[in-house]
């Protein structure tokens, strides 16, 4: 295979699994390298220093976010303080006013509602802070530039929202009722997989959608929503909600209800509890909004505008990077005509959920 990859004397296994995760957040392998060695021969300087904050960590999305954020801190020299959003844009506006009256090495936040952060942030960026979008975003994105934001890290929510859509109207076979429960109003991410409900929706006029409405990503809410809609539309047929814990919030009240043979359910995120709900057939689909990938490469991009310094980080880190993620249902790709090649069908024709979730579970993906 021509020139092999040689193992720099002295690059240990972190430092390894580093490299591979600073080349997969799209900075260039020279840098990644200089940067290790710089990291190896001062490692008696000060420890970074970083803010982050997401949506709420009652949310398991955000909660293996700040996981997975700390466990890259530690690997890289970071002390992440944490600021929790508790789901309410007035307590995470308090906590950002807070932040932007510190010093940072980096800032990366996740806000509750886009338009709700943009003062505190600018005073940040203004002064030299970089800072990091997470999912949602803080601005429209033609403005983040004059903002400061160095890099926004998010998945596609359209496309995350029109497959596993797909999969539940393909199982009612496309006709009955239906219900979408979203997650918060100024969440862009909700706005984005409302997008792709309607998408699929203009597609099937046979589909009724009997009800829309917000759930804000609070479970004991979503018990109560879905408690009336099923009260209200007792032959109801299937449900599309934002995220997977308000999913498995809904499958609870349907299975309570004895309907949990009729109602299709499908969330977005692919936690390992959905994951395992869809092998199980509790839903019917989810779809991987990676918070891993959100949150490990923000600190990734942080890390090195804080090395290198931020005008030759917007030199070398992308503007936005894409987490993308499959959907994940149970269907396999079992078409016999390909059975000896099996290289053609989606997903080698395998179950994939096993390995997903083993790399969830190690906060790889």
């Amino acid at each position: 295979m021509g020139n092999k990859i040689k193992k720099k004397e002295g690059l240990n296994r972190r430092e390894f699994m580093l490299s591979s995760m600073l080349l997969g957040a799209g900075i260039a392998a020279p840098t990644v390298l200089s940067l290790l060695e710089h990291r190896r021969v001062s490692a008696q300087d000060r420890p970074l220093r970083a803010a982050m904050s997401n949506a709420g960590l009652a949310v398991t999305w955000c909660a293996q976010g700040k996981d997975t954020a700390e466990m890259w801190g530690e690997f890289l020299g970071v002390e992440i303080v944490w600021f929790d959003g508790q789901l309410d844009t007035n307590i995470q506006r308090a906590a950002v006013d807070q932040i932007a009256t510190q010093e940072w090495d980096f800032v990366a936040i996740q806000p509750n509602s886009i338009g709700s952060l943009i003062e505190p942030i600018q005073a940040m960026t203004s002064a030299g802070i970089p800072f990091v979008g997470m999912d949602t975003l803080i601005a429209p994105l033609a403005q983040l530039d004059d903002l400061g934001v160095l890099t926004f890290i998010a998945p596609d929510n359209v496309f995350m929202s029109e497959g596993v859509v797909n999969e539940l109207v393909s199982q009612m076979g496309g006709e009955g009722k239906i219900a979408h429960t979203w997650g918060q109003q100024g969440h862009t991410g909700a706005q984005g997989r409302a997008q792709g409900f309607y998408n699929i929706m203009a597609q099937y006029p046979n589909i009724e959608v009997v009800d829309d409405q917000f759930g804000d990503w609070d479970v004991t809410r979503v018990a109560s929503i879905w408690e009336s809609i099923l009260n209200a539309h007792p032959d109801i047929r299937a449900g599309f909600l934002h995220n997977d814990d308000m999913a498995l919030a809904a499958r609870q009240v349907v299975e309570n209800a004895g309907l949990g043979d009729q109602v299709l359910i499908g969330g977005i995120d692919a936690m390992s509890p959905a994951i395992d709900a869809v092998t199980n057939g509790r839903l019917v689909a989810t779809a991987r909004n990676s918070a891993v990938r959100v949150h490990g490469n923000s600190v990734v991009a942080g890390w090195v505008a804080a090395n290198v310094g931020l005008d030759e980080a917007r030199n070398q880190i992308p503007s936005f990077m894409l987490a993308d993620g499959p959907v994940v249902t149970a269907s396999i790709d079992s078409n016999p005509d390909l059975a000896d090649e099996p290289w053609k069908l989606r997903g080698y024709g395998r179950d994939t959920s096993e390995g997903l979730r083993w790399l969830q579970d190690q906060l790889i993906f």
